[in-house]
């Protein structure tokens, strides 16, 4: 029975899923934000939210016990696939997410892929400015204000 089971299967092995899912967690650190389909954005955003829990939960333990650092350390790289990524888990996206519990990532759908049809989103971490949004109600009036002759 699959009861419990919620991870998709994308017809890859479990093998090529793992390193499927591994390449976009990796990609979405280094990059901040990625372009795919949907189905593959909601995947890698759980296992995205779970790296970022490890990384957190290593820093507040690391007052305690400097052990535990290296310990959630050891973790992230075993679930990502480059060193780079693992020191920009720690210094820079973990800090910033300090104080949220939880929806560190959004989906922006971005509508059908043109070959098959496939609906496409692009996948970022909350803290990043996001360059389709509209700007603010205090920003408009302020650019188009008249001069005064």
């Amino acid at each position: 029975m699959r009861h419990q089971r919620v991870m998709k299967k994308f017809g890859r092995s479990m093998e090529h899923r793992k390193a499927l899912m591994k390449s976009l967690v990796t990609n979405l650190i280094l990059a901040e934000s990625i372009k795919t389909t949907l189905p593959k954005a909601k995947q890698a955003r759980k296992d995205a939210e779970k790296m970022i829990t490890i990384a957190r939960k290593g820093l507040a333990a690391a007052a305690k016990k400097p052990e535990a650092l290296l310990a959630a350390r050891r973790l992230a790289s075993s679930r990502l696939q480059q060193p780079k990524a693992v020191q920009k888990l720690f210094d820079k996206i973990a800090p910033a997410m300090e104080g949220r519990n939880g929806g560190y990532t959004r989906i922006l759908k971005l509508g059908t892929r043109k070959g098959d049809a496939a609906p496409m989103c692009l996948l970022q971490w909350v803290t990043a400015t996001v360059a389709e949004e509209a700007p603010t109600a205090e920003e408009a009036p302020a650019a188009e204000a008249p001069k005064a002759e």
